[in-house]
């Protein structure tokens, strides 16, 4: 065995052991094998982390800097993940599994233009000027919150933790990061690489362990002003019941069960492969997977042939080597859960026309392998098309016209993400607009930018993440200022 690498705690400006020295390991999930050893944050830790991003916002160093200011560290932190872009993607890949082809091209490069991104928006945070009844200067101001809490979850460590960073910091605020404990590794480099970058002590503070210890530590501090939280519906709804407690801000991003829907007048071969990457990419552990396929009727059983034919010859593989598409999933309990879901699908009668059980891919039937799964015959009420599997397993589902699909569609508990395939633009807007869902794909799939804004209704969440609409609705607080003006 390759010596461990090691990772420390990052808080007010130091990297350091956790107090009582506690660790834990990461395990590669290709492997199933320890390859790294992580500080384990204690209460403690996390009380420590809590008041040194509460000094340094309430010192005002960072968040009082110039708009120009800040955006030379934000951007210094993207040309930063960039240069040390080999090193992060081998971290995710041996952290979670995702392809290092997909790391290294899609994950790392995506977290830089986050930065890229905050750091031109730095200079455009600002209030207006309203006129209102009588003599007055009347003006808003848009303020940073104060002390935040970002807590992400373990499919796309890096990318989220970004997503959350980037404009918490752009708009003044200092946070605690909590990233998901087997998948601590990126983050903990990112709050280094925040350091290098120039970012003030304690503006960013990084701390790993348990959710239950470090992550209810930050909800339950008065001195946390607001959570950004990404993870299960479950955990949400305990972060909204405990932060009840303080009438903490909360924004929070939860599961999915996107529609993903074709219509028969849509390119099929194109519509067929989408589908394939819209469930499959990243293993499915996704949480706007596409994972409830609706087929237009008279196109089905070509199509599901088709479709389960090509899932049959994704392969998974090393993720390690540059051309495998499909790795292992992130734990063995997140494969037993997957396996789990693909018993009830066949107990409740839908037909498994691909994949469906683990895989070896030719190293003694170590790592996380799961084939990929197709289930046809799906009704829409069934178990496996209602419920989140975070796998690589599609339930397709038969419909019969715009309005039956729309109904259907629209039959979950979840709003997060949808799809649609139709050659017809009246019919792709029509649809789009009578979707309950955060954001729509149209001849397209899991397309996202920066600068666009991404959330979910229902119990996918509230609150919206990336973009302008970010800094307005989560990082920053309005308020109103009155100056009267008469003699």
């Amino acid at each position: 065995m390759s010596e461990l690498i090691k990772k420390q705690l990052v808080i007010d400006g130091k990297t350091e052991n956790s107090s009582n020295n506690e660790t834990f390991l990461s395990i590669n999930p290709a492997t199933e094998e320890a390859f790294a050893e992580i500080q384990q944050a204690t209460k403690e830790d996390a009380q420590k982390a809590i008041l040194s991003a509460r000094k340094s916002f309430d010192g005002g160093k960072w968040r009082s800097a110039s708009p120009g200011a800040k955006a030379k560290v934000l951007w210094r932190i993207g040309e930063l993940i960039i240069k040390y872009r080999d090193e992060l993607a081998e971290l995710e890949t041996k952290d979670t599994g995702k392809p290092i082809s997909e790391t290294k091209n899609i994950d790392v490069p995506l977290s830089a233009d986050l930065f890229r991104f905050y750091a031109g928006a730095v200079s455009k945070i600002h209030g207006e000027t309203i006129p209102v009844n009588g003599n007055f200067f009347h003006y808003t101001l848009r303020e940073p919150v104060g002390v935040l809490g970002l807590i992400v979850p373990w499919n796309f460590p890096l990318l989220l933790a970004c997503r959350k960073v980037a404009p918490a910091i752009a708009c003044g605020n200092s946070a605690i990061l909590k990233p998901a404990e087997i998948s601590s590794l990126t983050a903990l480099r990112l709050g280094e690489i925040c350091l290098e970058a120039g970012l003030p002590e304690g503006v960013l503070n990084v701390i790993s362990g348990k959710g239950s210890v470090v992550g209810q530590a930050l909800v339950d501090s008065a001195l946390v002003d607001g959570i950004a939280f990404t993870g299960s519906t479950n955990i949400g709804q305990n972060l909204m019941r405990s932060g009840a407690v303080n009438v903490k801000r909360l924004a929070l991003e939860l599961g999915g069960k996107s529609p993903n829907i074709v219509f028969a007048d849509s390119d099929l071969e194109t519509a067929i492969k989408m589908a394939a990457i819209a469930i499959f990419y990243n293993k499915g552990e996704v949480c706007t997977a596409g994972s409830r396929l609706f087929v237009e009727e008279k196109i089905y059983d070509e199509f599901t042939e088709k479709l389960s034919e090509r899932a049959k010859k994704l392969v998974p593989g090393d993720p390690m080597n540059e051309k495998t598409r499909l790795g292992p999933l992130v734990s063995k309990e997140q494969l037993e859960k997957v396996a789990g879901y693909v018993k009830i699908g066949t107990e409740q009668g839908a037909k498994l026309s691909a994949g469906g059980e683990k895989f070896d891919i030719g190293n003694g039937g170590k790592g996380y392998f799961f084939k990929p799964t197709v289930f046809t015959n799906v009704e829409n009420s069934m178990t496996i098309a209602q419920e989140e599997i975070f796998g690589p397993v599609l339930s397709v589902i038969k419909f019969s016209d715009v309005e039956d699909v729309i109904q259907k569609a629209n039959d979950s508990l979840f709003g997060l993400a949808a799809g649609i395939w139709t050659n017809n633009l009246k019919k792709a807007h029509y649809v789009a607009h009578k979707i309950n869902a955060g954001t729509v794909w149209i001849n397209t799939y899991n397309v996202y930018d920066a600068a666009s804004p991404y959330g979910g209704n229902k119990m996918s969440g509230f609150g919206k993440e990336s973009g302008m609409e970010a800094i307005y609705e989560f990082y920053t607080r309005s308020k109103t200022v009155w100056v009267d003006l008469n003699f």
